[in-house]
Order: C-alpha cells, then structure tokens, then sequence
C-alpha cells in the first residue's frame, strides 16, 4: 500500500506539477524600502515633467502665431496631466509607506516592552533571593542595635578620659562662689596696706622726654686728638 501511494504521487506530481513552497513574507524593513523605492522613482518623474514644463511655458511666451501657442498650450497640458497622475501615485506609496513605518515602530516597541517586562522579572527574582540568603531582616536589626550600644559604650569612655582627675566630684558650685568672694575681698585688703606711690614718681610729675636729637659733642677743626694735660 505504501509502495502504491508513492507511486501515485509521484505520477500527479509529474502529470500537475510539484507544489511549489510559499515564498517567505518580506520583513516591514523590506516593505518600506520597496516603497520608499517607488517613491523616490517617482519624484524623479516629477522633476522631469517639470522641466518640461518649464520648456512649454518659455515657449508659449516666444510663440507669434495663435495656432502655434494652442499646439504648446496642448502638449503642456498633457505633461501636466501625466505629472499631476505621478503625484497622486506618489501620495499613496507614501501613505503606505507611514503605515508601514508606523507598524514596525509598534512591532519594535512591543518586543522592546517583552524584553523590558523579562529583565523585570528576572531582576525581581534575583532581588527576593538575595534578600532571603544574604539579607536577613533580624540580622540587620541586631546590628544596628549592637552599633548604638557600642556608640553609647564609646561616648561614654570619652567622658571618662576627658574628665579632670585633679578636681574633687563633691565640690559645690555655691561655696566655690562664696570662697572667690572671699578672695576678692583679701586682694582689695592688701591694695589697701600697700604704700602709694610718692608724687615725684608719680607719671604727671615727671619732665617731658625731649622730642629732638642731642647734639653732637665738639671736635677738632682737623680732628686731631685732644693734647693730654701734664
């Protein structure tokens, strides 16, 4: 039976011909370029029917007779016509161009989201793992509870060493007070005793320091030495 089904195959296939397999879709990429393609075959046109144009339009200006500025005028209007066909062609290719354009764009930035929605999942993934294993809640507050006593055990040995061994702990703020006053009183007693200052010594008594230079002391007219007396 196998052998029968192959053979008949074989012979359709001979008799209708092979069934050809489907041609691949072209991409959006492919299809916008095709277009755009067109597109620009066509503005190349267009530049040429415009020129043409232009050659008609100088010419119907240096036309004399009437009958010869109807002919241009005629030829001109045709080339217009075909240009304005282009253009309308041209408008459309570009309409499917958008939409083409615009459906890829849509593609990109649905597989874009997939991609970004992935690395969400695996990042979120990641995270409650490493939390679970490595970042234990009570752990972490153990720690900060461990840190604030070491810091309060530190403030305190800071204290300690900054303390003034020299001065008694039971000293009261009131008798130091009342022993300054007493010092203070002993200090005016003995300004008191002491003798004052005599009036020739007394600054408004003494003379005025000299303001100018003292003069010099007298020499020889040819600085020779002072004969010695016998």
């Amino acid at each position: 039976i196998v052998a029968v089904t192959t053979i008949t195959t074989t012979t359709m296939n001979r008799v209708f011909g092979k069934k050809k397999k489907a041609a691949p879709s072209p991409s959006l990429d492919e299809t916008s370029n095709g277009l755009g393609g067109r597109a620009g075959a066509m503005d190349d046109k267009i530049e040429k029917l415009e020129k043409e144009l232009r050659v008609y339009k100088d010419k119907m200006k240096k036309a004399k007779s009437p009958a010869a500025k109807k002919n241009l005028q005629k030829r001109a209007m045709e080339v217009l016509k075909r240009k304005r066909m282009y253009e309308q062609q041209r408008d459309v290719v570009m309409g499917q161009q958008f939409n083409i354009d615009q459906a890829n764009f849509s593609l990109q930035s649905a597989k874009a989201n997939i991609q970004t929605v992935a690395a969400l999942k695996a990042s979120n993934a990641e995270l409650q793992r490493t939390i679970k294993k490595d970042l234990d809640i009570d752990a972490v507050e153990d720690i900060t509870d461990d840190m604030a006593e070491l810091m309060e055990d530190f403030n305190e040995i800071n204290e300690a060493l900054g303390r003034n061994f020299a001065t008694p702990d039971d000293l009261d703020e009131a008798d130091l007070d009342a022993e300054l006053e007493l010092l203070e009183d002993e200090l005016e007693d003995l300004d008191e005793l002491e003798e004052p200052t005599p009036s020739y010594l007394q600054a408004s008594q003494l003379p005025a320091v000299p303001g100018s230079a003292l003069p010099a002391a007298p020499s020889d007219h040819h600085n020779a030495p002072l004969p010695s007396r016998t």
